[in-house]
């Protein structure tokens, strides 16, 4: 049986990167900490971290994390439980992987009444679409919206809807792309995809896809090379965009609610990228993280895209 104390102290230089951070949190020594983690890796056979300037876990030390959070978890509910069902004395923290978009839009106001009703934190990770999943892989959190169908090992898909973007810029910006060249005929959509490809397009961060998958799907463009600007916040990616620092993706959600922004026109209207999300989670989940999962499906199903 794994020892609770070696697990915690694991579980806390991983937390926080060092063992000098561990010992602070666990009122220990230094040598205390190196102790239990050196004893845990001699039970187990095999190296839990990667020793350096910033300590890192190893996939073996990543597992045991993830296997440490759950049982806080579920001693969480068990304690609140011995109490009579009410709130536990001590909050529960619920570690998730969303993206930006979803995180924006759909995904707050969906959970925020589960937190406050039953004394829940959340710690978010925000990530690509197409990278939140790799949080869960390594134990780092509970579930995460992705765009992976597949479950992995010891989790569930569940398949929440489809979050629609849209080719936008600023309307003057739309208007010079359109204009015909002087006693030519108005531009086509060859001549729309030279002028996007010579004109800035605004990123969310280096790990977005979106701009390369609407100039694939509706252009037959692969690998194309084009100016970028990366702007790894929802407003302020918005704003650039405001701006005329180019063109970008943005989903239907938060294009509804642009009533009182300065107006953004679709590039090409009509032709759209559809992105379907799913909520990975644990398939064993303690009572908090089941009232999250409901939380998240119940929203995704009010505010998403349903086939």
């Amino acid at each position: 049986m794994l020892d609770a104390r070696q697990l915690d102290a694991l579980a806390a230089v991983i937390e926080h990167g060092s063992f000098g951070e561990a010992a602070k949190t666990l009122s220990l020594t230094l040598a205390a900490v190196s102790l239990r983690i050196k004893s845990l890796e001699g039970e187990l056979g095999q190296r839990l971290l990667v020793r350096g300037k910033q300590v890192r876990a190893t996939p073996a030390g990543q597992a045991l994390l993830g296997h440490v959070r759950q049982l806080r978890l579920m001693e969480s509910d068990l304690l609140t439980g011995l109490q009579g069902g009410g709130k536990a004395g001590r909050l529960q923290s619920l570690s998730v992987a969303v993206n930006a978009d979803s995180l924006s839009s759909w995904f707050l106001p969906g959970v925020a009444p589960v937190l406050q009703g039953h004394g829940l934190l959340l710690d978010v990770v925000v990530d690509d679409q197409d990278h939140t999943h790799d949080a869960l892989k390594s134990g780092d959190v509970t579930g995460c919206v992705t765009t992976l169908a597949q479950a992995m090992r010891g989790c569930v898909a569940e398949p929440l809807g489809v979050m629609r973007y849209r080719c936008m810029a600023a309307p003057a910006l739309v208007a010079q792309w359109s204009e015909p060249p002087l006693g030519g005929k108005a531009a086509g959509p060859n001549r729309l995809a030279h002028r996007l490809l010579a004109s800035p397009a605004v990123i969310f961060n280096r790990k977005d896809a979106l701009q390369d998958t609407f100039l694939a799907q509706h252009f037959k463009l692969k690998g194309a090379l084009y100016p970028r600007h990366f702007v790894p916040a929802v407003d302020a990616f918005e704003l650039a965009l405001e701006l005329g620092m180019g063109w970008g993706m943005v989903p239907d959600i938060l294009l509804a609610a642009r009533a009182h922004r300065p107006p953004l026109q679709e590039v090409l209207p009509g032709c759209a990228v559809d992105v379907r999300l799913y909520w990975q989670h644990w398939a064993r989940e303690p009572l908090a993280a089941q009232r999250l999962t409901q939380a998240v499906k119940q929203a995704a199903k009010a505010q998403l895209l349903q086939d």
